[in-house]
């Protein structure tokens, strides 16, 4: 039985290899195929251009799966869109100094979200891009809620006559599995500390507890009066303008006829009511005709960060130089692709650093609610050792660092996070499922024998015995008290002072600053010169350089024809649309599952915080 076993295994890899290498093949070959027919040399900036910020899918820290996975991807429809966080910040950074870019668009009708964080990092780069003078117009049709964040930061927002602003509000909502798992027959072991570490109560209970209840509002609402603040200013309006227009919503509509787009200009949340037309025409005053287009001159952000970056090549290679590692997605055992945290990848990428004498100083940006305990741990052990090294490291956190994105952090010398940074939930889980009540429905049972209590114990077609079940839990509270320990030798603290602050509760991060959990509110750039600092590098006489795992030569083959092969194919109409509405719901829902069942920890226990933004 093991030889057939082996034997299926090894057709089975040899068949997988076999439709890898194909679609590689029919990548690469339709890839160069529109590569030949759409090639230029290099984009090319117009003398007088609009630069045109059309972020598409989720706002992200690193970009998901290796560069061949996403682009069969984007051929085959079934991968989500996402646009790099720092591409856009780059882009409008560039463009302010950039006497070519004469005005900046912001499209925003493709965004999925990705937290109120990252908005507020594209919107201090258009902040500073409206201090040089040069105008921000924005436009829109329908805009949700995340989507209108980032318009409101333009001098000027448009609206089409029937289109709507939908501001509603934050909400943290969740789905509750209990009695369908019972009606499954399903058993979901538990076993946790912490009082507040809530992400296992999605398979205990039917509804929020009151411990859940009262650490979301805690950091629900100062994220929604960040929200509300960041548009009033952006747009001078008096404080409560939003909460207003978000309170009175049916009875200022009917007053306003039923016009939505009314409503806002009314509300002054835009500048006024105009068709794409209208809105072209004014932007086509300021930087000429598009004699191809017949639109206004105007450059995409993807394309002129092309453009930028093959003017000045060697600019971010300057030695000595301060390393930025991206830390982005669940916390998994052995190796991942981006967008997840192999913990076996992420300790080769922090070696390499480590052994790299142009490297001064490193930053960790964190985007992760944590995941296995081993591998958290791993990562863990592998930032001591590159500090014992003699080079600074700091933390900044992105939208979420909890669990075990705060332990994999906690070795820092310095410790950043964004205002809206959700972070903290020092507590442990394991989670164990078993179907002995599934398989029982169907008239299947399990028996036999064994040499001791544990042998066959964590068999999940058996129901687990109370030895296994003392066991986990033993480990669980171990796995806490050395979570805790580490966090007060960390940061300087007692246990007990720790203790306080845990329980798996959750903050957001300007409360955790006050309880000692981090120890500066700013985003990447700050936590960048406060790295460059510890190192004792002058300003403008350090590079940054943005480290990844090192890539394959097929995904580095890939990557290079990526931007070439995706324009081309966006131009041909071979490109799916961006998901619907519903398609966004599932795409949520999905995500959650794939981080459920890529829970790989051998001891079965978990880091790991559920939250994350709304």
């Amino acid at each position: 039985m093991g030889f057939i076993g082996r034997s299926f295994r090894f057709l089975w890899r040899a068949l997988d290899a076999l439709r890898r290498v194909l679609h590689l093949l029919l990548l690469l070959a339709l890839f160069l195929l529109l590569f030949v027919a759409t090639r230029h040399p290099l984009p090319i900036v117009p003398s007088r251009a609009a630069l045109v910020v059309r972020p598409e899918g989720r706002l992200v820290e690193q970009l998901t799966g290796n560069p061949f996975d996403r682009s069969l991807g984007l051929v085959a429809g079934d991968h989500e869109p996402e646009t790099l966080v720092r591409d856009l910040v780059d882009a409008i950074r560039g463009a302010a100094s950039d006497a070519r870019i004469r005005v900046l668009v912001l499209d925003t009708s493709q965004l999925g979200g990705g937290g109120l964080t990252k908005l507020r990092a594209v919107a201090a780069a258009v902040a500073d891009f409206r201090k040089t003078g040069k105008k921000v117009l924005a436009f829109g049709r329908y805009a949700d809620q995340d989507q209108f964040y980032l318009m409101a930061q333009a001098d000027e927002v448009y609206l089409d006559p029937a289109g709507a602003i939908g501001v509603v509000g934050f909400a943290a909502y969740g789905l509750y599995f209990r009695d369908a798992l019972d009606r499954l027959g399903v058993q979901i072991n538990v076993f946790k500390v912490g009082t507040h570490k809530s992400y296992t109560e999605a398979f205990t209970r039917e509804d929020m507890s009151p411990e859940d209840r009262e650490q979301t509002v805690g950091w629900l609402q100062p994220l929604w009066h960040a929200y509300q603040t960041g548009v009033e200013q952006a747009r001078q309006l008096p404080a409560g303008t939003v909460q207003a227009y978000v309170t009175d919503a049916a009875a200022a509509l009917s007053a306003a006829g039923g016009d939505a787009a009314r409503l806002a200009e009314e509300r002054k949340l835009v500048t006024g009511r105009r068709t794409w037309l209208e809105f072209e025409a004014e932007v086509e005053g300021l930087v000429g005709e598009d004699d191809s287009t017949h639109s206004f001159n105007a450059i995409g952000h993807a394309d002129y960060l092309a453009a930028l970056h093959s003017d000045s090549p060697l600019s971010r290679h300057l030695s000595p130089s301060v390393a930025v590692l991206v830390a982005a997605g669940n916390i998994v055992e052995g190796a991942a692709p981006p967008g997840e945290i192999g913990g076996d990848t992420f300790v080769t990428l922090l070696r390499s650093v480590r052994h790299d004498d142009d490297i001064k100083a490193v930053v960790l940006r964190i985007d992760s609610g944590g995941g296995s305990l081993m591998a958290s741990e791993l990562i863990r052990q592998e930032v001591a050792q590159l500090r014992a090294s003699g080079r600074p490291v700091v933390a900044s956190f992105s939208s979420v660092a909890a669990s075990g994105g705060y332990y994999i952090a906690m070795e820092a010398d310095q410790i950043w996070a964004e205002p809206t940074t959700i972070t903290g939930s020092i507590g442990v889980f394991g989670l164990v499922p078993t179907f002995a009540g599934t398989l029982g429905k169907v008239g299947v049972a399990s028996d036999g024998v064994a040499t001791s209590p544990l042998a066959g114990a964590m068999h999940l077609e058996r129901s687990l015995s109370p030895e296994a079940r003392d066991v986990l839990q033993q480990g669980v509270e171990h796995a806490y008290r050395d979570f805790v320990a580490r966090v007060a030798t960390a940061r300087r603290r007692s246990p007990e002072d720790v203790e306080q602050v845990a329980q798996g509760r959750v903050w957001i991060a300007t409360e955790a600053r006050e309880r000692g959990l981090i120890d500066g509110l700013g985003g990447a750039d700050d936590a960048i010169k406060a790295a460059a600092a510890l190192a004792h590098l002058a300003p403008g006489k350090y590079g940054v350089r943005w480290r990844e795992q090192e890539l394959t030569w097929r995904e580095r083959l890939v990557r290079e024809l990526r931007n070439d092969g995706e324009g081309a194919l966006r131009r041909f109409g071979l490109v799916p649309a961006p998901p619907a509405v519903l398609g966004r719901v599932l795409g949520e829902v999905e995500r959650e599952l794939r981080a459920l069942a890529g829970f790989n920890d051998r001891r079965h226990v978990y880091v790991y915080c559920g939250c994350g933004p709304p």
